[in-house]
């Protein structure tokens, strides 16, 4: 029998696997495609992912496979400068597509030591007190203590649950597609720059080398009845002339879908031994590039938890926090997404709060202010009453010993002391107490959970007792 069983080897899945992998949890990835994906939907990682990736270790190998980037309008489109002092190290966007994200977790997860299955589609799963039961398409019955669900916005695995998935349904939709493309580059800029005047739904960008290989989005006629049929080449070239005035010359479809503006959030990420994420517990428009960010932000948050049930420390609680962490999370995404959708209608309503909008962003507090939340950086947590930090992430800080994000590698808790007069005792095996000072710290001393999130703020050893074992269950004498 597995620890878990996860079903999605997006990078949702694959960073759940990889998350569980560091605290010795059994686990199995069950991937219904045989072969990794082709589509390219997201072209990179925002600068709470590019933190989660440095948090584990892993940032090289992601910037060895994408560009930086410190450009604006994220937010809607609009164009504005990148804003200055933001509180992260990695004030930058990483340009990466989907499918190196994909590839470098699941390498990730596999040298953890996670068993990745392609070609297992879910079709059943029934649970008891103790264990989940999955059927799969050919016939094979597997066990795990349990399951979580990363297999996408049509979640097989939400679906078999009965989880509600309420919420908009699609009014816009969008073909997307990769194909080669005979007008020459600057005639693709010059047209682009100048439909996207006032079409953002359009766009076309090279993912070759001087191929002529074009990554392309525009605007489908309507919304398709079934909407997991991709469009045929034939609809795509129509669409491109009514949109462009040209199709470019394309030619040869590497491949094509199409996406919708729909939003909507599982009314419960979990049900007994079975989990949601990514995905399968919101959809919305791609507008800002969150959803790949959500759903591995999502897979940080629960990894840890599940593990520390699995393991045995968990305290009471501490795996239906994430439900009450990560769901206020994805419906503040639905609701930018949902503002952003508006922002970008052609009708004269809303290009007038557009340009309200735009002016707003001139005053660098709102710029930041946007951009923050598109890169989910401004992301607090309700831990109560307290000191500024408290539920919020911590950017890496400089540390005599080296960088604070360099130390937590393992996926321990952590107790940043600068007294030098603290105790983690008794937690040892899951709380690493470091001690050392950072100028940029004003704080005596923190705890940070493993997700890098501030659960105490102070100096006082009792405080820091409750709240060790408020997170991390209870010491061993």
């Amino acid at each position: 029998m597995f620890d878990v069983i996860i079903v999605g080897g997006g990078p949702t899945g694959m960073m759940l696997a990889g998350e569980l992998r560091l605290h010795g949890v059994h686990v199995v990835v069950l991937e219904r495609d045989t072969k990794p994906p082709v589509i390219v939907r997201s072209l990179g990682l925002h600068v709470r992912s590019i933190e989660v990736m440095d948090q584990r270790g892993l940032l090289e190998r992601f910037l060895a496979n994408g560009q930086q980037y410190r450009i604006g309008g994220y937010f809607a489109g609009i164009s504005k400068p990148w804003p200055d002092g933001m509180d992260t190290a990695h004030g930058y966007i990483l340009g990466i597509p989907q499918t190196s994200t994909e590839r470098l977790l699941a390498e990730h997860a596999t040298e953890a030591g996670a068993e990745i299955r392609r070609g297992s589609e879910l079709v059943g799963l029934s649970q008891d007190e103790d264990s989940v039961t999955a059927e799969l398409a050919d016939g094979t019955r597997l066990r795990s203590r349990y399951l979580v669900g990363c297999d996408g916005g049509r979640s097989t695995v939400r679906s078999l649950l009965g989880v509600d998935f309420p919420g908009e349904p699609t009014r816009y939709e969008t073909l997307l597609g990769v194909m080669e493309l005979t007008a020459a580059p600057e005639e693709v800029t010059a047209v682009m720059t100048e439909v996207r005047k006032t079409q953002l739904r359009f766009g076309a960008g090279p993912v070759g080398d001087g191929d002529g290989l074009y990554r392309v989005v525009v605007p489908a006629a309507g919304v398709a009845e079934d909407r997991a049929t991709p469009p045929t080449f034939e609809e795509f070239q129509q669409q491109l002339r009514v949109t462009a005035g040209t199709d470019f010359g394309a030619h040869s479809p590497r491949w094509l879908s199409r996406f919708g503006d729909a939003t909507r959030l599982a009314e419960r990420y979990r049900v007994g031994r079975v989990l949601l994420a990514g995905d399968a517990a919101h959809v919305h428009p791609p507008l800002g590039g969150q959803g790949l960010n959500l759903g591995i932000q999502d897979a940080f948050n629960l990894g840890w938890k599940l593990a520390a049930e699995l393991v045995g420390w968990a305290p009471s609680g501490l795996l239906d926090s994430y439900q009450a962490e990560r769901h206020p999370v994805a419906a503040a995404v639905l609701e930018n997404t949902r503002a952003q959708t508006e922002l970008i209608a052609l009708d004269s309503g809303p290009q007038a709060v557009r340009r309200l909008i735009a002016e707003l962003m001139d005053f660098e507090e709102v710029n930041r202010y946007l951009i923050e939340k598109v890169t989910a950086i401004s992301v607090r947590y309700d831990f109560g009453e307290g000191h500024h930090l408290l539920g919020r992430r911590l950017r890496d800080v400089e540390l005599k010993q080296g960088r604070l994000y360099g130390l937590m590698h393992r996926g321990h808790g952590m107790l940043l002391d600068q007294t030098g007069r603290l105790s983690a005792a008794g937690w040892g095996d899951r709380v690493d107490h470091v001690v050392d000072v950072s100028t940029e710290l004003d704080v005596p001393a923190l705890l940070l959970r493993p997700d890098g999130h501030v659960a105490w703020v102070g100096d006082d050893q009792e405080e820091l007792r409750a709240h060790l074992q408020r997170w991390f269950g209870a010491a061993v004498v």
